[in-house]
């Protein structure tokens, strides 16, 4: 599809394209949200998420996106590849650094979280609100 830019830890823009592309099935936390580590202390989980998925994009940026969907704030929703064939959205979940969100995903990335939580990778280090779950209490 094209040389992508990371927004946050589930939302790519990609040049060219008019809508953003928000990530299949995973919830990532918000850029301002906080997680706690292992050891209790607060860290900007939503910046390290994002950050991973940057990494996950690379430099290059080129990733291959299959729409799905049109949410409510018109993005597509889609599942999105690296040109290496890495599936971003499996990706960022089995490491950790998203959920499945089964509303949406109907459990498509089970697996996946089902290792990061055994694992404690990523979110599951330490402890956190579901990103869901978060938006909802600061939005009160």
């Amino acid at each position: 599809m094209g040389r992508a830019t990371v927004i946050d830890g589930d939302t790519l823009a990609i040049a060219g394209q008019h809508a953003r592309i928000r990530l299949f099935g995973i919830d990532a936390p918000e850029s301002t949200q906080p997680c706690f580590n292992e050891q209790g202390r607060r860290y900007p989980c939503g910046s390290r998420a994002t950050a991973f998925l940057s990494q996950l994009v690379g430099r290059g940026g080129n990733v291959v996106c299959r729409p799905l969907d049109v949410d409510s704030y018109q993005r597509l929703v889609a599942e999105c590849d690296t040109a290496a064939g890495i599936s971003l959205n499996h990706e960022m979940v089995r490491a950790g650094w998203a959920i499945d969100y089964v509303r949406y995903s109907g459990g498509r990335y089970s697996v996946e979280q089902r290792d990061a939580q055994i694992a404690r990778r990523g979110l599951w280090a330490g402890t956190f609100d579901a990103p869901a779950q978060w938006r909802q209490q600061i939005s009160r």
